[in-house]
C-alpha cells in the first residue's frame, strides 16, 4: 500500500507494480523506485525534437492559445509553467504581443519568477511529469491571481482506455495519470470555481464565465 503523492490517501496495484490507483482522487501514479533520477529525467527531455515554429505543434497547444486569446488582454501577466526547450504556447502569443513569461526547472530555471502572480498560466503537458503533485499544484495556485485561469493539457485516462496497451503510459517520465474524478477533485480541494474539460484540455478557473 502506497500513499497517493496528491492528496495522500491510500491506493492499491493498478498496473503490474509499474502504476498504483488512488483510491481518493483516482490519480495513477508510479512507485517512487520507478521513477527516474534527476540526471536520466532532464536527458529524456533534451531528447525532444519539438520546434516552436512547427504548425503542428501549435496547433496540438491551440486549445491554449485560443481561450488565451479570446479570455485575456495583451496587457495581462502569462506564464507558460513547464515550457520545456522551445515552447509553441510562447511563440504564438508573443507573436500576438502577449506578455508571457516562461519557467522550466531544467531550460528556465529563473526562481524570481514564481514570486509574482499572473493572470494566466499554461501548463501543456506538465502535470503528468509531476513527481510531488500536491506541491506543485499548490505552487501553481499561489502564482495565480484570484481570479486566474489554470489552462492544463493532459493524456485523461478513463475505462475505456485499455491501459496495457496505452501508449501514454510507456513515457518514463509520465508519473502521475489523471483522470476526471481527479480534476473534480482538484477543483474542490483548491476550492476553484470554474472546471471546463475537452478531451486533453483542462481548464480551472475563479473567473466570472
Amino acid at each position: 500500500m502506497l500513499n497517493c503523492p496528491l492528496c495522500n490517501s491510500t491506493s492499491k496495484v493498478f498496473y503490474k507494480d509499474e502504476f498504483y490507483l488512488c483510491s481518493c482522487c483516482y490519480g495513477i501514479f508510479r512507485p517512487n523506485e520507478k521513477l527516474l533520477d534527476n540526471e536520466k529525467e532532464k536527458q529524456r527531455y533534451e531528447s525532444h525534437t519539438n520546434d516552436s515554429d512547427d504548425l503542428g505543434y501549435q496547433n496540438f497547444v491551440l486549445p491554449i492559445t485560443s481561450s488565451i486569446l479570446k479570455e485575456y488582454k495583451k496587457d495581462d501577466l502569462g506564464l507558460d509553467f513547464g515550457c520545456g526547450k522551445d515552447s509553441p504556447i510562447v511563440k504564438v502569443l508573443r507573436k500576438k504581443e502577449y506578455k508571457i513569461l516562461e519557467y522550466d526547472p531544467y531550460f528556465f530555471d529563473d526562481k524570481k519568477l514564481l514570486e509574482q502572480k499572473y493572470d494566466y498560466i499554461a501548463c501543456c503537458e506538465v502535470i503528468e511529469h509531476f513527481y510531488n503533485p500536491k506541491k506543485e499544484f499548490e505552487l501553481l495556485i499561489k502564482l495565480l491571481k484570484d481570479d486566474g485561469t489554470l489552462f492544463l493539457m493532459t493524456g485523461i485516462y478513463n475505462d475505456n482506455i485499455d491501459f496495457s496497451k496505452w501508449w501514454y503510459k510507456n513515457d518514463l517520465t509520465h508519473v502521475f495519470i489523471f483522470q476526471e474524478k481527479t480534476f473534480e477533485w482538484i477543483k474542490k480541494e483548491f476550492e476553484f470555481k470554474n472546471m471546463y474539460i475537452e478531451k486533453n484540455f483542462i481548464r480551472f478557473s475563479n473567473r466570472k464565465d
